[in-house]
């Protein structure tokens, strides 16, 4: 019995000793500082009305107080802990809070002797003001010619998260017309094959804190005249491109590589130009044509003449992105503006200084007017996408577009 006595005895001593050997180191020599999270709230982060917000954290000892302040003032101070882990709930009133940016500070200091704390600043936005957005005209429904461009403009009443248009069953992106502007806008590509008829389009605005709207209209889809052409490229002429030239294929295969990298960004201000001294046209954009080599097809885009081995320049501002030689369209440069929205130049006699990767601007030159790929004699194809929609790019050129 004495013997039991004086080992359980022995235990606890040693049970205890290792208690408070622990907790003594932890106490006094500890220099792990504790660590919380914030829920309900990130950096960066749009907020509105009463935002539910909790301090989660933890400590190898305990954590003896939490403290938070908003823009520079407490809104809970040393709140007394004393454990291990915790969590406590808070509310940010942001009702009254001015709109715009504000910061908040979390403060958890652990019980140890040194008292280490840990500090945790957050920014975050203020937007309290209910989304509402307008159509820039005001007619009932637009109208567009078949292979044109529908341009729909909309005005909001503050900054948004994001905008979509629901049209001709797909999805477009809208974007600032210029930077910080409050008038949106969006290019819809209507091809040439698009019936005749009258459609519905819609509208999806969503702000910064997730608040939609949602606008509605219609518009037109006009019948265009298209030409009807027959070409001829003689078949030598063919061959020789095929054994200097990558195929037609690839270059739909490049393309679409190029319309996955596209920045989300408008890399262009106002009107485009026509790249060149037009002194006529020999191919409007939207001809039926058929030849030996390619069939019936419809002509993407619109050839232009000008003197042989004349200047070629940029129409707008924007990213060379594809500097190649083609079987159809010959030595090509495509250049990105942005958002889906890619200019194409064919049949270049020779390319100017200029590589992919580099930014030019309106007017900078990108090679010389000639005849290479399918082509008969001299002429610019240029042709215009909107994603992987060709529309007429000579309608980017007018006033007011």
């Amino acid at each position: 019995m004495a013997f039991r006595f004086k080992t359980a005895s022995l235990i606890f001593v040693a049970v205890v000793s290792l208690y408070f050997g622990n907790w003594g180191y932890q106490y006094f020599l500890s220099d792990t500082a504790p660590s919380a999270d914030l829920l309900g709230l990130s950096s960066g982060g749009y907020y509105e009305g009463d935002v539910h917000c909790a301090v989660k954290g933890s400590d190898a000892f305990k954590i003896a107080y939490v403290s938070i302040a908003l823009d520079g003032k407490p809104l809970v101070s040393k709140f007394k802990v004393n454990r291990k882990q915790f969590e406590h709930p808070f509310i940010i009133p942001t009702k009254n809070m001015p709109n715009g940016k504000h910061a908040l500070k979390v403060e958890v200091a652990n019980g140890t002797y040194a008292q280490k704390k840990a500090e945790y600043d957050y920014d975050f936005y203020v937007d309290n003001t209910p989304l509402q957005a307008a159509f820039v005209k005001q007619e009932l429904d637009y109208k567009v010619l078949q292979g044109r461009t529908l341009h729909l403009q909309f005005q909001t009443n503050k900054e948004i998260k994001e905008a979509k248009v629901h049209a001709l069953n797909n999805e477009f992106d809208c974007f600032p017309e210029s930077k910080n502007s409050a008038i949106y806008e969006c290019f819809i590509p209507v091809s040439c094959e698009e019936s005749p008829n009258e459609y519905m389009l819609k509208v999806e605005l969503v702000d910064r804190v997730g608040s939609t709207v949602q606008l509605d209209n219609k518009f037109q889809v006009i019948a265009y005249p298209f030409k009807k052409q027959t070409i001829n490229v003689s078949p030598e002429k063919v061959e020789q491109e095929k054994e200097v030239s990558l195929s037609a294929a690839q270059f739909e295969k490049d393309f679409k590589e190029l319309l996955v990298q596209s920045p989300r960004e408008k890399l262009w201000q106002g009107s485009f130009i026509a790249p060149l001294d037009v002194t006529g046209v020999s191919t409007d954009f939207g001809t039926i044509r058929t030849s030996q080599e390619k069939g019936r097809y419809v002509h993407s885009g619109i050839d232009l003449l000008s003197l042989p081995k004349s200047v070629i320049w940029a129409p707008q501002d924007g990213v060379v992105k594809l500097k190649e030689r083609y079987v159809y369209s010959g030595n090509t440069i495509v250049m990105d503006h942005g958002f889906g929205i890619f200019s194409m130049f064919f049949h270049l006699d020779s390319f100017a200084n200029v590589a992919v990767g580099q930014k030019l601007k309106k007017g900078d030159p990108i090679g010389k007017l000639g005849k290479t790929g399918y082509a008969s004699g001299y002429h610019l194809h240029w042709e215009m996408r909107i994603g992987n929609n060709p529309i007429d790019p000579m309608q980017w050129t007018k006033a007011g577009f």
